[in-house]
């Protein structure tokens, strides 16, 4: 695959850019270095890149030395690793994340707001420690605020790993998490703090009395959280 020159300098920021200053290319990084590996789990990650300019960029990276394929553990199709090269891009794509925490206004909009990729989040970032390994755990997050399909989602803890179902389960639930997106967001985020949400009713917890406080230490935050500036909780209006 040859790759047109964009800026026709031999600066190596010149060069770099023309790799990683592409629309969607920093974000696929990004769920390389999540841990996402199979396309379909890529996909989650990215809800609104369609499929054909997934495949695209991931060629464009593996032509670049960024991206190796291999074949899938499970015999059908193949995965994606970054190789060498790609991890050491880790400190330079969490440098934006890190920058944009301190110097950009982060005034979700609706367009900010997406359920799935929010959920996809929270379930790669949930701490199964905290959950029981001989038991199946189903909790029930309940948004408001979104399209009727993306207002349920179901996280299942099963011997020490959490799966993610948008469609009913049909498990007995253990926990139900009630809350507008935005709010969750905000919380995972780290713009605001969970007591706060969870003492002025923006988020609700439902269910026995044991998984209720265990909510907060399986529930980790985005890497993130420690450096957003905080949300005065009295200003913000729950739908």
């Amino acid at each position: 695959m040859a790759r047109k020159s964009d800026y026709g300098q031999f600066c190596p920021i010149a060069m770099t850019a023309e790799i990683l200053a592409v629309r969607w290319t920093p974000l696929v990084i990004r769920e390389l270095l999540c841990g996402s590996h199979r396309f379909s789990d890529l996909q989650r990650g990215l809800p609104l890149m369609s499929p054909s300019l997934l495949s695209t960029r991931l060629r464009e990276l593996e032509f670049a030395g960024i991206v190796e394929r291999q074949p899938a553990e499970n015999g059908k199709g193949h995965d994606y690793y970054l190789t060498e090269g790609g991890q050491e891009l880790r400190p330079i794509i969490e440098a934006f994340g890190l920058w944009s925490q301190k110097w950009l206004d982060h005034e979700y909009t609706e367009e900010h707001l997406d359920p799935s990729l929010l959920m996809w989040d929270i379930r790669r970032t949930v701490d199964c420690r905290f959950m029981p390994e001989d038991k199946l755990v189903s909790v029930e997050f309940e948004l408001h605020g979104f399209k009727s399909k993306q207002k349920r989602w179901w996280l299942m803890f099963d011997h020490g790993e959490a799966d993610l179902c948008n469609k009913d389960p049909g498990h007995e639930v253990d926990l139900f998490v009630k809350a507008h997106v935005r709010d969750l967001t905000e919380v995972w985020m780290g713009k605001r703090r969970l007591d706060d949400a969870t003492r002025d009713g923006s988020l609700v917890l439902e269910g026995s009395l044991p998984q209720v406080r265990n909510f907060p230490k399986w529930f980790s935050l985005n890497m993130y959280a420690a450096t957003a500036p905080q949300t005065n909780p009295e200003v913000v209006v729950s739908a």
